[in-house]
């Protein structure tokens, strides 16, 4: 098999006509392409060249020669675009997120579409993970637009809160956060910003946290304490439970926008996952 870089010799050599100006094309020595045209003539077994003392010419075979070297270079290089393209589409992002509702939205994917970092991610790192590749699409509630980095919105989350139907506030429309003062609530660990939010505008606040989704179930279902969910993660908290009542907070900061966060030279391998997941995000 006759390696590419002797067809590219050739071919350079067929464009530039002289030893001198295709060793200076391909940013190597004279007598490094002198030897390489005589080994492409032996492992051919053909001449290539008329050589005199002040001249080297392509025969007509080498005329020929360079012609089909062109085509099975080009072809050469289609292949690997090729199968470089398909790699890339086949490719399985690598996706994070720092909140709660966003992980119980991509965790209905299949392993075929993402790969889901289990852990929530920091905000203050997501910049440097999509930059560094640790991550392709990190989703969060901030939007960023750099020169490298661009955002795509996604979709809200609303909290809400869910209440004994014997409490005085359970029968009111809606609640804010003052309303919920001094209860305590059962709320798991991890729950990314929302934690601030809960700790920092409900005043004089108890919160039970609980590290095991399971045991957050568990009390959420046998007890009278309340706890709080979301457009998307309602389903995931509690089954339907007719001594509860399901209320939105209605504060500005209660509501959180997403947005798919991405490197602009990933845009068209991701584009199919960014429109899966508005479709799919819960309203």
């Amino acid at each position: 098999m006759i390696d590419n870089y002797l067809l590219e010799y050739l071919v350079t050599f067929a464009k530039y006509q002289t030893l001198a100006k295709t060793a200076a094309a391909l940013n190597v020595t004279q007598p490094t392409v002198t030897r390489g045209m005589q080994r492409l003539e032996e492992q051919l077994d053909v001449k290539l060249f008329d050589r005199t003392p002040n001249r080297i010419v392509l025969t007509k075979t080498g005329e020929l020669a360079a012609k089909e070297a062109q085509k099975l270079l080009l072809a050469n290089q289609n292949f690997v675009t090729q199968i470089k393209n398909y790699a890339t589409t086949r490719q399985i992002p690598k996706v994070a997120t720092d909140a709660p509702g966003p992980r119980f939205i991509l965790e209905q994917f299949s392993n075929d579409e993402l790969n889901l970092d289990p852990q929530l991610s920091s905000l203050s790192t997501l910049e440097n993970d999509l930059l560094n590749n640790k991550y392709n699409l990190v989703i969060a509630e901030k939007e960023i637009h750099t020169d490298t980095l661009e955002s795509r919105y996604l979709g809200y989350e609303d909290l809400y809160v869910n209440l004994d139907k014997f409490t005085y506030q359970a029968n009111q429309a809606d609640v804010c956060f003052d309303d919920l003062a001094q209860m305590s609530f059962v709320v798991l660990g991890d729950i990314g910003p929302w934690k601030d939010i809960i700790q920092t505008h409900i005043p004089k606040a108890k919160f039970l946290f609980q590290q095991e989704y399971d045991a957050l179930k568990e009390i959420t279902n046998y007890s009278s304490f309340p706890y709080f969910s979301t457009n998307v993660t309602q389903a995931l908290v509690s089954r339907d439970n007719a001594e509860r009542v399901r209320l939105k907070i209605t504060d500005p900061v209660a509501r959180m926008d997403f947005y798919g966060i991405y490197r602009k030279d990933e845009r068209t391998q991701l584009t199919p996952l960014l429109q899966k997941l508005s479709q799919n995000w819960p309203k």
